[in-house]
């Protein structure tokens, strides 16, 4: 997909990282759309329906955690992938982050060049193609062009980081995923992540798809049982 395709929806109270960041991704070729807060940026979100969206938290109106619940309820926007972009950098936050279907955090300050390639990062799963990219296993179809899981003939509605962790732990059932090629296939080298990252992940997994889909081994990783 071509940069000037692509639409990233920044929504912060700063005027300075409205300014700044936007300066930095409209300079690297993206279209981009800034809100002041959370309000006008789930308004925003349903018109637009950008490709990325990258959220502060602290936000008058509506906060950044709350407009991440709404947005992640949109069928339109279930394709988007959401950040936050905060200064905030405590545990607790980052966690009802992804609780609310974040699919990463950036902490600011953040060089416009680092931002830039952590920005790359995130839209780097976007295919050129068209053609179906489907995987079954037992009862459950990855839909991977679609972004698509059903599972027992229902179909689940999950996050691009939730969706990319299942289908890489899916894609070889019985295999024992390490955390750091987990990390590095679904978020990439140049996303820095908490270590809770994945067990926040997992735990939202599991709530959707069955606790017993979902094995830990203790000090490796994670593997898929079918």
């Amino acid at each position: 997909m071509k940069k000037k395709n692509i639409k990233i929806l920044l929504v912060d109270d700063e005027p300075d990282i409205l300014e700044i960041v936007g300066y930095n991704l409209s300079n690297e070729g993206y279209q981009v759309i800034t809100a002041e807060n959370g309000q006008e940026g789930v308004k925003k979100a349903k018109k637009e329906l950008p490709h990325l969206i990258i959220l502060d938290v602290m936000m008058p109106e509506m906060d950044g955690i709350e407009a991440c619940e709404i947005i992640r309820q949109n069928k339109d926007l279930s394709n988007t992938i959401v950040t936050f972009l905060t200064a905030r950098g405590e545990d607790y936050s980052q966690v009802a982050g992804f609780d609310a279907g974040a699919d990463d955090y950036i902490t600011k300050p953040i060089k416009p060049k680092v931002l830039v390639s952590k920005v790359k990062a995130l839209l780097r799963r976007f295919k050129e193609d068209n053609a179906p990219d489907t995987l079954k296993v037992g009862s459950l179809v990855i839909n991977r062009d679609e972004y698509k899981i059903t599972s027992k003939g229902k179909e689940i509605i999950l996050p691009k980081k939730e969706f990319e962790l299942l289908s890489l732990l899916a894609s070889k059932p019985g295999k024992v995923f390490k955390r750091d090629e987990i990390l590095d296939t679904v978020w990439g080298n140049e996303v820095v992540v908490g270590g809770r990252t994945i067990d926040v992940h997992i735990r939202k997994l599991r709530e959707k798809l069955g606790d017993e889909s979902f094995k830990t081994i203790k000090g490796v990783g994670y593997k898929f049982v079918d």
